[in-house]
C-alpha cells in the first residue's frame, strides 16, 4: 500500500541550512526512526560492555535501570512517537511536526539519551529531558487528533500519556532511591506497550496480510479486538494496583485473559503464505512472542515462578523489539515511495532479532544467564546495525518521486 501524497513537492533548489527543507526532518518516522534504530544499537552495545566489565558505570542508579529505563523509555518510546505522527497524518489529512519543530524534538530526545549516559547525576536533567519530549509529542499529536475530530484514534492519546507517566514516575523514584519500585513501573510500560501493539496490530496485520498476499478479504475480529483492549486494560490496572498499591489481588488471572485473546487472534491472522513475504512473518512472529510472552509471564504470577523477567524479555526483544524492526523497514519504503522489498540484510536482521529473543528468554533455562545474555544482546546489536547500515540513504534522502515526505 502506498501512502497517499498530502503535500506538495520538495523545493530542490533550497540551501542547505534551510532545516526544514532536509529530508530527515520531513516527516516525523525520518528522524526519529533514524535515531531509534542507532540507540538500539548504541545502548545495547553499551550494556554489553558493562555485563563483560569492558565499561565502568559511574553514574548513582544501578545500571540495570539505565538498561531498562533505555530499552522501553528511551528507544521504543521514540520509535512509537516517530510511528504516531507518521500514521496520523495519513489518519487526518493533517500535516503533522516536521522541519524545525521536529528538529527540536530529535535533539532533546538525543541530548537527554547522552545525560543519561555520561552524566554521574542525570536524574534531574533527564527528567526534564524527558518531559519536554513527552510533552512536545503527546501535545502535537493531540492537537492533530483532536481539531479533525478522529475519535477512533483517541485512545493513542491515552496510552501515549500512561507511557510518559510511567517514565516520568520511573525518573522520580530513581531519584528518591526507590530502586525497587522504579524497577516496577518498567514492567507497567511493557504492559502498556504490549497494549499498544494490540491496537496497532489489529489494524495492520490483518490488512497488510490480505494485501501482500493478494486475499480477496482480510481476517476481522471487531468482537476480539473490543474485548482484548478491555482485557488488557483491566489487567494492566490490575498488575497497577498489586505491584503499586500492594493490593490483593493477583494480576496474573487478569493478564493470562488477554494473552490468551492475543494469542486468538495470532492463530486467527495466520496465513501459511507469510513465510514467503518477510515483511508479513516478521510482524506475525513480532505478534505471537507477544502473545507467549504474555502468557508466561501470567503464568509467573499464577504458580510463582523464577522466571518473569525471562517471560518479559520475550515481549521486549521478540515483541517489541522485532515489531518495531518490521514496521520501521515497511513503514520507510512505503513512506519514502518505495517498493516494499526490503534489502536482503532486512530479512536477515528479522530473523537474527527473533533468535536474540529466543536466547535471551529461554537461553537462561538452559545455559549460564551471563552468556545467553550476552550473546542475545550481540545478536540485537547486529540486527539494528542492518537496519542503520541500509535505511539511513533512505531516511535521509528525498522520496523517490520527488515529493515531501
Amino acid at each position: 500500500m502506498r501512502p497517499i501524497n498530502l503535500v506538495e513537492p520538495i523545493d530542490t533548489n533550497a540551501p542547505w541550512f534551510h532545516v526544514h527543507r532536509w529530508p530527515v526532518f520531513n516527516l516525523g518516522f525520518r528522524s526519529l526512526f533514524l535515531a531509534g534504530g542507532l540507540w538500539a544499537a548504541c545502548s545495547m552495545l553499551v550494556w554489553l560492555l558493562i555485563l563483560s566489565g569492558h565499561f565502568a558505570w559511574q553514574a548513582a542508579f544501578p545500571a540495570t535501570l539505565w538498561h531498562a529505563h533505555e530499552m522501553i523509555f528511551g528507544f521504543a518510546g521514540v520509535v512509537a512517537v516517530g510511528f504516531l505522527l507518521t500514521a496520523s497524518q495519513n489518519w487526518t489529512g493533517a500535516t503533522t511536526l516536521n522541519g524545525l519543530p521536529l528538529c527540536l524534538l530529535t535533539c532533546i530526545w538525543v541530548v537527554t539519551r547522552i545525560l543519561l549516559l555520561v552524566s554521574p547525576d542525570p536524574i534531574l536533567m533527564a527528567l526534564a529531558g524527558q518531559s519536554a519530549f513527552w510533552l512536545f509529542a503527546i501535545c502535537h499529536f493531540s492537537l492533530v487528533l483532536l481539531s479533525t475530530n478522529s475519535k477512533n484514534n483517541y485512545i493513542f492519546i491515552y496510552v501515549l500519556s500512561g507511557i510518559c507517566i510511567a517514565d516520568i514516575s520511573f525518573l522520580l523514584l530513581i531519584a528518591f532511591s526507590a530502586y525497587s519500585l522504579a524497577a516496577t513501573f518498567t514492567q507497567i510500560a511493557v504492559l502498556m506497550f504490549t497494549l499498544l501493539i494490540g491496537l496497532i496490530g489489529g489494524r495492520v496485520i490483518p490488512f497488510f496480510t490480505a494485501r501482500g498476499l493478494s486475499l480477496q478479504d482480510q481476517v476481522r475480529t471487531p468482537k476480539v479486538d473490543k474485548l482484548l483492549l478491555v482485557a488488557s486494560t483491566i489487567g494492566l490496572v490490575g498488575f497497577v494496583t498489586a505491584n503499586v498499591f500492594s493490593g490483593p489481588l493477583n494480576p496474573g488471572y487478569l493478564i493470562l485473559v488477554a494473552a490468551l485473546l492475543h494469542l486468538f487472534r495470532a492463530i486467527k491472522w495466520f496465513n501459511v503464505g507469510v513465510f514467503n513475504v518477510p515483511l508479513l512473518w516478521s510482524l506475525h512472529a513480532a505478534y505471537l512472542a507477544t502473545s507467549f510472552g504474555l502468557l508466561w509471564f501470567a503464568l509467573t504470577f499464577i504458580f510463582i515462578l523464577p522466571h518473569g523477567k525471562d517471560a518479559l524479555h520475550l515481549i521486549t526483544v521478540g515483541g517489541i523489539g522485532l515489531m518495531i524492526l518490521a514496521m520501521m523497514a515497511r513503514v520507510s519504503l512505503g513512506h519514502t515511495s518505495r517498493p516494499l522489498k526490503p534489502h536482503w540484510l532486512i530479512n536477515f536482521a528479522f530473523a537474527v532479532c527473533l533468535v536474540a529473543a529466543v536466547i535471551r528468554a529461554f537461553g537462561p533455562l538452559f545455559i549460564s544467564p551471563h552468556v545467553a545474555w550476552l550473546i542475545s544482546g550481540t545478536l540485537w546489536v547486529s540486527s539494528f546495525i542492518c537496519f542503520v547500515w541500509v535505511y539511513f540513504p533512505i531516511l535521509t534522502r528525498p522520496r523517490i518521486d520527488g515529493r515531501r515526505g
